[in-house]
């Protein structure tokens, strides 16, 4: 290898090594220089992780109104060293819902994955989402009711989770009417409109002081999705003259 090649002919040579400080050949100098800029790069991620798992804190000590100065104090830190690494608390809010969009899909895709039938998918799914505000209600504030931030066009990170859990769902119900010999173009609408249904009931839910039990809202939620799905997943009856 070339590598290999030069460190023989450096220990053959005649001439003796130069000192760390002296001068060394470009192509050296640059891998020397790619390694510093990569363990740079690494400690830059290292102490982003670090201040979104500090924000996380912060919201749970605060609540979802958390400001910045209480971040940084959680952090152990100044708002000047946390703008550092997140030029605005825009891209530190995108940061954490990137945290909560990587917990939480795969969760719901374990749920769904871990049934058979399209209903009993449903409510897994269902389910699952309010496991995970009930557990963290002032987390999934933070992250879907910061309404106050300048978010640049199209990058809203809800919507993209919620455009994502949709499309999961638009999945599961694209495949029952496949099976059910229905035109699968019904099934984005219906997906993404039941995550909408989800998402607005949690709410209530939330303001209401959670006046049911998880498990009854999702039975009335799965009720209430299941009664428009199943009429377009049940397999269509044939006629005498389709048999």
């Amino acid at each position: 290898m070339k590598v290999g090649a030069e460190r023989d002919s450096a220990r053959t040579s005649a001439f003796p090594r130069p000192a760390a400080d002296e001068f060394s050949p470009p192509e050296n100098g640059a891998r020397t220089r790619d390694r510093r800029d990569s363990r740079w790069d690494e400690h830059r991620r290292t102490r982003r992780e670090q201040l979104v798992q500090a924000t996380v804190d912060a919201v749970a000590r605060h609540g979802a109104g958390v400001g910045m100065d209480e971040i940084a104090a959680e952090a152990g830190t100044s708002k000047t060293v946390v703008y550092r690494h997140f030029t605005d608390r825009t891209e530190l809010y995108v940061a954490v819902c990137s945290r909560v969009a990587a917990q939480l899909l795969p969760k719901l895709r374990d749920a769904i994955e871990s049934r058979d039938e399209p209903r009993e998918m449903v409510a897994a799914a269902i389910d699952t989402y309010l496991a995970f505000l009930e557990a963290d209600p002032e987390l999934y504030r933070f992250v879907v009711h910061q309404q106050t931030l300048d978010r640049p066009a199209g990058h809203d990170p809800i919507s993209s989770l919620s455009d994502l859990v949709g499309e999961q769902t638009a999945a599961i119900v694209g495949l029952a009417l496949e099976r059910s010999g229905h035109d699968r173009r019904a099934a984005a609408p219906w997906g993404h409109g039941a995550v909408g249904m989800v998402r607005s009931a949690a709410d209530w839910w939330l303001r209401a002081g959670r006046p049911m039990l998880r498990a009854e809202l999702t039975a009335h939620l799965t009720d209430l999705a299941w009664a428009g799905l199943s009429g377009v997943v049940t397999p269509e009856a044939r006629t005498e003259e389709d048999k």
